[in-house]
């Protein structure tokens, strides 16, 4: 029988090994920003132009426009802020090459500099540097990491990332929009849009926590008040603007 202590991973009074998110970590922010601005911009152009007065068709109409509308919008930024977001990258490594190629002993001390703020000190330290400075490779992964705070995993693709925020927007907005297929009256209308808008909400706000590690029904509430209010107001606003219009 070995005398090795055991693994951590071997230890059964240990809790059970949690995988991390993995691949779909990167666009989390697009899979949120996308569904979520789709059910609050909608729901609460929805509110203000019900509020204005509009009917069912009008409503309808400027709720089908604001989704595409914002489906593209939402896709295209992505794809071009990300786009430049790896262009930008890609010109810091290009340079970041040039200086490993001109300037080594530079970079290096720009090395020891940053492994010593992580805690590191005497011949650990110059162990850590030496074997990094000795590989082209290893060094332009470790600076790009730790100057530039890029890794190869979590580089997002600017089609990918477009393609995920442009559809969940197209989706968080339909619960809005769907109602005024089928109503005629307004006010029926909007209720069934601010419910319909709302679960979405809630799920949004508590399935983010699958990741997120968080209380899962404080952020759904979290999620359904920033909807809510900005209905509400948008609505005020869409009424005030009625009756300067009528008055």
């Amino acid at each position: 029988m070995s005398d090795a202590p055991p693994r951590a991973d071997d230890d059964r009074t240990s809790p059970p090994y949690e995988e991390h998110i993995g691949a779909s970590r990167q666009y989390m922010r697009d899979i949120i920003l996308g569904v979520n601005d789709g059910l609050v911009s909608t729901f609460l152009l929805i509110a203000g132009v019900v509020g204005a007065g509009l009917d069912a068709d009008a409503v309808l109409l400027s709720g089908l426009a604001a989704a595409l509308a914002g489906m593209v919008s939402m896709a295209t930024g992505e794809y071009l802020a990300t786009k430049s977001q790896e262009e930008v990258f890609e010109a810091e490594m290009e340079l970041e090459a040039f200086h490993l190629k001109h300037h080594r002993a530079r970079e290096r001390q720009e090395l020891w500099d940053m492994f010593h703020d992580m805690g590191l000190e005497g011949d650990d330290l110059e162990t850590v540097v030496n074997i990094i400075d000795g590989n082209d490779e290893a060094m332009m992964g470790i600076m790009a990491g730790l100057e530039f705070g890029v890794v190869d995993t979590e580089r997002r693709s600017p089609w990918l990332a477009a393609i995920v925020s442009g559809v969940l927007f197209l989706l968080g907005a339909l619960p809005s929009v769907l109602p005024f297929f089928f109503v005629e009256d307004t006010t029926t209308g909007l209720l069934i849009a601010a419910v319909l808008s709302g679960i979405g909400l809630l799920i949004v706000g508590a399935a983010k926590t699958v990741q997120t590690k968080k209380n899962p029904l404080i952020s759904a509430l979290e999620n359904l008040a920033v909807g809510l209010v900005g209905g509400a107001v948008s609505f005020t606003v869409g009424r005030g603007f009625d009756a300067l219009i009528s008055g």
